[in-house]
């Protein structure tokens, strides 16, 4: 358009009349799926030179380009590298995936996106206003929503449910001219799938089957119905632009979610879902229907354990158990022998603990050595005087120990650890050996702890509330601190 202001044309002028009417000879429209050979485009590349009849510029519109052959492309990239000042090309496509790389950068690209539910709601409001038609919001919005993001197809919808309805639009009308489901028969489904009401749910299997509704459709519905309940939960009531609903059905769904747990939501999602997929593979759809809502009726309410556990639900009698404390740290009864000190075990020990202290010491000084010492029986620790022994088992043992230098390694420790004047005696191997092995101490040890602790996480009023409130029992219990500290 010579007089357009802004791009905005005129509509007025006789370029802008010849292109509304389609009788411009400047604007020429080609259909990439059934023009697709590099025949075609050898023809358009023939004719983009000449000058436009009138105006400033010949416009060449190819729908459908990406059904354009390979070869095609490239007899068009040429024109597309060089294009004469008077051609503007628009490319139309679905699957911009499927053009070439070397095409798209030579485009300005521009993404159409769907048109929010509500604007197309909108919008064929005031169409039906324009044109003195009586209609219901929830029967627009039930247009706007089959209209999948689209307004071209929502209007197409509109001016079809206007022809069949022969009157005004109501919801029963429009979903019965569509062969939609009744958006209320849904919304009844959730509710009592949702309070678990089984009486209704029996009820809504009747008229599924009386209304002759599609099975995989009805499911379908419910599982966009429970995730519509679901965001309307997570969101707590805030407007969202993921959730596009009528204030209605909105204000329904909130009054629905304040009954249900957002975990409870989450099960009854999975079960839709999986019914719908059943569904669709199942020669028998409405068995799977029928069986899929029975069985999520009949599901267990999913509540999060917090809410359990602080006795909003289920409470239990408040429990006398004191706090779980954390199990002190065992102090070190010997110096390491890195510090260089020497200093005797306190004689409050007994002579078996003195033994364990002994190899834990060892352990941080040479865990080698301590991995060998610790299989040894103490067999006798009277006075100053260290009685060891090698098990029948331990053979490779006996043959270490019976090394000068081992020997001597082990009565450093010892010197070390306790002081001078400390005797060692090792028995190699006799049957006549009998003792406790540092190894087995700690072991001793380890359960005695674990015993402990076990006691004092069954007394813990939480661990009490959980087990009562689950009818269970504890089986294990596993700790998230390093031994030792």
């Amino acid at each position: 358009c010579p007089q357009a202001v802004d791009f905005v044309p005129c509509n007025t002028c006789s370029d802008c009349l010849d292109i509304t009417t389609s009788r411009s000879v400047d604007v020429i429209e080609i259909d990439g799926a059934s023009n697709n050979g590099v025949d075609s485009i050898r023809e358009l590349r023939d004719t983009v030179s000449y000058m436009p009849s009138s105006g400033k510029y010949k416009v060449y519109i190819i729908d459908e380009v990406h059904m354009l052959s390979t070869a095609a492309f490239n007899a068009l990239l040429k024109t597309l590298e060089e294009p004469p000042a008077h051609v503007i090309f628009v490319m139309a496509t679905t699957e911009v995936h499927k053009i070439p790389q070397t095409i798209l950068s030579r485009c300005q690209r521009f993404d159409f996106r769907s048109i929010p539910t509500r604007q197309i709601t909108d919008r064929l409001k005031s169409i039906c206003s324009a044109e003195n038609v009586l209609a219901e919001e929830d029967a627009l919005w039930i247009i706007a929503r089959q209209g999948d993001g689209s307004m071209r197809d929502s209007q197409s919808l509109l001016d079809q449910v206007i022809t069949f309805a022969d009157g005004p639009l109501t919801r029963e009308n429009v979903v019965q001219i569509l062969g939609l489901t009744d958006r209320s028969l849904l919304l009844e489904a959730l509710s009592s799938l949702v309070l678990r009401d089984e009486k209704t749910i029996f009820s809504v299997l009747e008229k599924v089957q009386l209304a002759g509704y599609e099975p995989s459709l009805f499911l379908n519905d419910l599982l966009e119905n429970v995730r519509n309940l679901l965001l309307v939960k997570v969101s707590q009531g805030a407007k969202t632009a993921i959730l596009e609903l009528p204030e209605s059905e909105l204000r329904y769904l909130q009054e629905l979610a304040a009954q249900a747990t957002e975990e409870d939501l989450h099960l009854l999602f999975d079960m839709a879902l999986k019914a719908a997929s059943d569904a669709k593979q199942s020669s028998e759809p409405r068995l799977v229907l029928e069986m899929g809502l029975l069985r999520m009726v009949k599901a267990p309410l999913m509540i999060d354990l917090k809410s359990l556990l602080s006795g909003q639900i289920n409470p239990q009698a408040p429990s006398t158990a004191k706090p779980l404390m954390a199990a002190p740290a065992a102090p070190k009864k010997a110096l390491s022998p890195a510090s260089g000190a020497a200093a005797p075990s306190p004689m409050s020990l007994s002579p078996t603990e003195r033994w364990l202290e002994f190899v834990k010491v060892v352990r941080a000084s040479d865990a080698l050595f301590a991995a060998k010492i610790e299989h040894l029986m103490l067999v006798s620790f009277k006075d100053k005087h260290v009685s060891l022994g090698i098990p029948p088992k331990m053979v490779f043992l006996k043959d270490q120990f019976a090394d000068v230098a081992t020997r001597k390694k082990l009565q450093g420790f010892i010197d070390q650890v306790w002081g001078d004047g400390y005797t060692l005696e090792l028995k190699m191997g006799s049957e006549s050996v009998s003792g406790v092995s540092a190894q087995a101490l700690k072991e001793a040890e380890k359960k005695t702890k674990e015993s402990e602790i076990a006691q004092k996480v069954a007394e813990h009023p939480l661990v009490k509330s959980a087990t009562a409130a689950l009818n269970g029992q504890i089986k294990s219990i596993k700790s998230n601190q390093i031994d030792n500290k």
